[in-house]
């Protein structure tokens, strides 16, 4: 009887012990866990659309031979609305309402842009450096990019128009062509030099706006607005 008492203990202490070293060598729930790794949070840079665009004021040249042609975007203004008056389009009594004779007249009709935009006004100067008259790039080659957006100018009402507080007139009025600059002789005197108005959105940033200029077949210049 103490001999099977005995065994009994003996093989219960075994089976014990076989347990004890299974559970042992199993491995511990946190050695199992899954180990995931930090995400990698390197921003990534944002690609620039234009990385050889200008500063204003910079000049480009285009043209080829004796047509030599020099451009430039030399300055910029923002305004949420303007006043423009013109002759030939504002009838005399309006005129006349607007200012007394032999005063400078003051714009009075108020152009206003879209809820949420404003306008930019750039300045463009186009200049024949060669020997030969120049075909000269018209409005519609010079367009804004803006966010990913290109925007188109919004044409005055006429070649008098004038803008309270803005000199000069809208570029591509400067010969009596209408909205087309068309061809230009040598000569500073000569130069294409005037302005274009964009609505775009109010919240744009200079630093990530963009004017482009289509010049001519061959050549394309960019300038960057801040």
């Amino acid at each position: 009887m103490k001999f099977f008492f005995t065994s009994t203990i003996i093989g219960l202490l075994f089976f014990g012990l076989v347990f004890a070293g299974c559970m042992s060598s199993s491995p511990s729930a946190s050695a199992n866990a899954l180990v995931i790794p930090s995400p990698n949070l390197t921003a990534v840079p944002t690609a620039v659309p234009f990385p050889d665009a200008m500063p204003l004021n910079e000049y480009t040249c285009f043209g080829c031979e004796y047509r030599q042609g020099s451009a430039t975007v030399y300055r910029y203004e923002i305004r949420s609305s303007y006043n423009w008056t013109s002759p030939s389009w504002n009838s005399p009594r309006e005129q006349a309402a607007a200012s007394q004779p032999l005063e400078l007249q003051s714009g009075y009709t108020m152009e206003k842009p879209g809820e949420g935009n404003t306008f930019l006004i750039i300045f463009i100067r186009v200049e024949n450096v060669g020997t030969l008259g120049l075909n000269v790039p018209s409005p519609e080659q010079f367009v804004v990019y803006s966010d990913g957006k290109i925007y188109n100018y919004t044409p005055v009402h006429s070649s008098d128009v004038v803008i309270d507080k803005l000199s000069g007139t809208q570029y591509g009025y400067q010969i009596g062509q209408g909205e087309t600059v068309g061809n230009i002789h040598p000569g500073e005197s000569n130069r294409a030099d005037g302005y274009l108005i964009y609505e775009i959105p109010a919240s744009f940033s200079p630093n990530t706006t963009y004017v482009i200029g289509n010049l001519d077949n061959q050549n394309q210049a960019e300038w960057k607005l801040g």
